[in-house]
């Protein structure tokens, strides 16, 4: 699940109870959450979808090279991540695109989600890209700007700007009722003559079509295909369509709420959200690893876990090509556990820096490391805190499930959460 205005969270338990009953289907799984901002510094031409962008990279990576990390707007603010530190980290090298999060969706069309950060921050030399600080009359500041003079450095890398999140997704009910003046919102505002220049596309993280996410969706299982359709005929073949979706692999869940496979044929790829399976929102446990690859025995729900996702997904009919693994960048812990293995109880959420029961990698590989595996992900008990999450080990685990399965490539939720070093973007291949 992707949050917007702060890192994922879930503030599920009552509300995904209530809906789950209204709807009849299973639990989430598959989350998170963004904000974004930004502004040029020179007047950049208008551009069309006559003009290809997707096209305009001169040697196209294999396909299972995909490499695709979120970015989100608000990190701007406390966590002063800023697009400089994708350069400096050495994640910008690695990258094959950025998806900038969120665009909001409201009144059922697109929308800026914070405009001062996107395209009015004034960044100061130490903070930019160029090393050139912003100046009180140029065009474009904010991270618009910043991320046209990554692609400067980068000509390759390729940005999709992604609308939605689980904060933002209740516009798309709305959206749905009229596909086509959704899309022309959508096209109207990533393609602004002010920043075309910087997009080469959208994803579209609606959570959850027909199903239950922050609110209850009950567009209609066909709903997500018609929109999808909809923002494809309007950005055309030259523009990247992407889309975020569940990764509820269970009988009736949220996959089979929607149209997945009849969408496929509209969309680059799909960025299935295996990670959040389980979480502090079940406060008393049982203590889970929210992204794992494969089951384990005592695995709280059948087919939460990675490879569930992608089989159905398949199964369904959609391409492997058109299928990227996703990994969290961060961990998600209980407190009040005593039990070292996976399944024990818990009093509530362990503490984090932005919010209790998440915590970012760089973090915790330091205050918590990891003390055994399990399903393909890490685990960790210290004290009385139990964490799970991605380390450079368990990802080379997943990239060798991704090339098994032909997969696409991998994208991750968030840059930020990794060490100012890129150690989780550099076990990425």
């Amino acid at each position: 699940m992707h949050f917007s205005h702060r890192p994922r969270t879930r503030l599920r338990a009552l509300v995904s109870a209530a809906c789950a009953a209204a709807l009849g289907i299973g639990l989430l799984a598959g989350a998170g959450t963004a904000t974004a901002t930004a502004d040029p510094r020179t007047a950049a031409a208008p551009r069309t979808a006559a003009a290809p962008k997707a096209a305009a990279e001169a040697a196209p990576r294999a396909a299972g090279s995909k490499v695709v990390g979120y970015f989100t707007e608000w990190g701007t603010y406390d966590r002063k991540y800023y697009v400089k530190n994708i350069e400096t980290s050495g994640s910008a090298a690695k990258l094959t695109h950025i998806n900038y999060a969120f665009g909001n969706v409201t009144s059922g069309k697109c929308a800026m989600g914070d405009s001062y950060a996107a395209t009015e921050r004034t960044y100061t030399a130490a903070e930019s890209v160029d090393g050139a600080a912003d100046t009180w009359d140029q065009p474009l500041r904010g991270t618009f700007n910043q991320l046209r003079e990554l692609k400067k450095k980068r000509p390759g890398l390729k940005i999709l700007w992604s609308f939605g999140g689980w904060t933002w997704s209740n516009g798309f009910g709305e959206a749905a009722r009229n596909p086509a003046a959704f899309a022309q919102s959508c096209y109207d505002l990533v393609e602004n003559s002010k920043w075309a220049d910087v997009f080469d596309g959208i994803d579209i993280d609606w959570e959850y079509p027909n199903a239950c996410g922050a609110t209850c969706d009950t567009s209609g299982r066909e709903a997500f295909r018609n929109l999808m359709a909809a923002v494809r005929a309007k950005f055309g073949s030259g523009n990247l369509v992407t889309a975020a979706i569940t990764a509820d692999a269970t009988s009736g869940g949220k996959i089979d709420a929607a149209d997945y496979g009849g969408a496929a044929q509209y969309v680059d790829w799909y960025n299935p959200m295996t990670y959040d399976f389980f979480g502090a929102w079940d406060a008393a446990g049982p203590t889970a690893p929210h992204s794992a690859l494969n089951s384990y025995t005592g695995i709280p729900k059948a087919n939460f876990y990675s490879s569930a996702t992608i089989a159905k997904l398949k199964g369904l009919g959609v391409p492997a090509s058109k299928l990227l693994l996703g990994i969290g960048f961060y961990g998600r812990g209980w407190t009040g556990v005593t039990q070292s293995a996976p399944g024990g109880t818990a009093t509530g959420p362990a503490p984090g820096t932005y919010e209790a029961g998440i915590e970012d990698y760089k973090v915790l590989r330091a205050k918590c490391p990891a003390t055994g595996t399990v399903g393909g992900t890490a685990y960790a008990k210290c004290g009385s805190q139990w964490w799970s999450y991605d380390t450079p080990a368990t990802i080379a685990t997943k990239m060798t499930y991704k090339d098994q399965q032909g997969l696409g490539g991998t994208f991750f939720w968030e840059l930020s959460g990794d060490t100012s070093n890129g150690e989780l973007i550099r076990s990425i291949r």
